[in-house]
């Protein structure tokens, strides 16, 4: 099962006496992994709460690794912009028109942006606009 509040999950492991450091260094290891990176703001509270100061560098050198311990990901909102289907026919079940639809139409009208679709091919320069590319 995908664990929905990792937070949640984390806190009782890291603020357990019993536990060694090495292993609550271990827990947010794996909970920075899960995530993908966390804020610089968020880890610095993260050692603070367990007092692992003198070993946090054991978990900020992972960066030497390739792992992104500090994200800078801001939430994007999506950069396509989706088409007018207010006039369309719908049916009596249809709720909405998945993106994948307008996707699909701007490919098959060569619409789509190059930089954000870079492996959808333009089409050839002879072709005529008969027959399947």
């Amino acid at each position: 099962q995908k664990v929905k509040d990792s937070m949640r999950v984390l806190l009782p492991v890291l603020l357990n006496k019993s536990h060694d450091s090495y292993d609550k260094i271990r827990a947010i290891l794996l909970y920075i992994f899960s995530t993908n990176g966390t804020t610089q703001e968020n880890l610095d509270k993260l050692i603070q709460n367990v007092q692992i100061e003198s070993d946090s560098d054991m978990i900020r050198n992972w960066k030497y690794l390739g792992v992104p311990v500090i994200s800078s990901f801001v939430p994007q909102q999506h950069k396509y912009t989706r088409r007018d289907r207010s006039k369309e026919e719908t049916f009596q079940l249809s709720r909405w028109t998945p993106v994948i639809k307008d996707v699909m139409e701007d490919a098959i009208e060569n619409k789509l942006d190059s930089k954000d679709w870079p492996y959808c091919s333009r089409y050839p320069p002879t072709w005529n606009g008969s027959g399947a590319v």
